[in-house]
């Protein structure tokens, strides 16, 4: 779908299937101290009211190929989580905090451009809703906490702040998830690890306000750089699941698209020179505005696109509706602008 991204991103569920097992549980620790400041107390007891209401809500998901988390959206039984977590899986199963075994779980829909997707309990098994807030209203700074199942280990919460509002991030291609670029994501200083992709960022105010996703990894160390997780805001949660819930797929995604198919064109030295043009869609926005099959896409409002990675970042930033200069060069080596008025992407 998508070629590499510049920077390397890495998705938050684990690598391999079972990876929890023969991980021994560390005891539970000590209480704090009762001679303990006061604000550090009252702070103690807001992270434990925030896990007593929260964490019943957030499950364990199981695969063929591997574990993740989700979070209860609704009293259906309905569940979302990232789409790489049980992107092309044959099995399905979750386990709540409430359940003594696993509930076999079928997928409603995935939506991929996202990375998220909602899978449903068989059954009458009761669970528990979340309650997912306003991620707009979000400060630099405020106090989140991350609930999920890193390495298998059920039920584990990390703390930490929100580092940075409004990122778009882009991860790579994992089995049968095509990888995406997600934009608006929320980044946070709260540990994530591999299984916690698909659980709940959440509030002192007890509010899921983002799904953790992704890391972003350190070249120079060969793993996940510590403290910088990417998750995806609520709000673009609750567009995508109340309608993969409705029909099990997305009319209205709120993605920009330039309606085309397109590929990262490289010279005969390997150099990559921009995004070519593999077909357009019949009467799509790039048809209307005269770009063809063979042209080469260099820039989006003066926002240099070298990579297909590069062009669904600059997207990701933009509106369906909204009208931008897209720089081409022809096959015949002359450049040109067009204006495209961007459509929808597609679910």
């Amino acid at each position: 779908m998508w070629s590499r991204p510049a920077v390397a991103l890495v998705a938050g569920l684990a690598l391999v299937a079972g990876c929890g097992s023969g991980v021994r549980r560390a005891s539970t620790p000590a209480a704090v101290s009762a001679g303990a400041p006061g604000p550090a107390l009252t702070l103690e007891q807001q992270y434990e009211s925030v896990v007593k209401a929260v964490l019943p809500s957030v499950v364990q998901i199981n695969t063929d190929s591997g574990l993740g988390s989700g979070i209860v959206y609704d009293a259906k039984g309905d569940i979302v989580t990232n789409d790489h977590v049980v992107s092309g899986a044959h099995r399905i199963e979750v386990t709540s905090p409430s359940s003594k075994s696993p509930l076999p779980a079928k997928l409603i829909g995935e939506f991929a451009a996202n990375d998220l997707a909602v899978v449903r309990v068989k059954g009458g098994t009761p669970l528990v809703p979340a309650t997912f807030g306003d991620s707009s209203r979000l400060a630099v700074g405020q106090i989140v906490m991350a609930m999920g199942n890193p390495l298998g280990l059920s039920g584990s919460v990390t703390n930490g702040i929100v580092s940075a509002l409004g990122r778009t991030v882009t991860s790579q291609r994992e089995g049968a998830f095509p990888g995406a670029t997600i934009a608006g994501a929320v980044q946070t200083s709260a540990p994530i690890n591999p299984g916690n992709s698909g659980g709940a960022l959440v509030t002192l105010a007890n509010q899921v306000v983002g799904i953790p996703t992704l890391t972003i990894s350190d070249p120079q160390i060969g793993g996940a750089a510590a403290g910088i997780g990417f998750a995806i805001p609520s709000n673009t949660v609750k567009l995508i699941a109340n309608q993969l819930i409705a029909s099990g797929r997305v009319k209205e995604s709120g993605r920009a698209a330039i309606g085309a198919k397109v590929r990262t064109v490289v010279d005969e030295r390997g150099d990559v020179t921009g995004v070519g043009v593999v077909s357009v869609t019949p009467g799509g926005a790039a048809a209307k505005a005269g770009i063809a099959a063979d042209d080469v896409i260099l820039s989006v409002n003066g926002v240099r696109t070298p990579t297909t990675t590069a062009l669904a970042e600059a997207l990701a930033a933009l509106k369906p509706g909204q009208r931008v200069q897209v720089e081409i060069q022809h096959p015949d080596g002359a450049k040109g602008t067009a204006t495209v008025t961007l459509g929808q992407l597609p679910g």
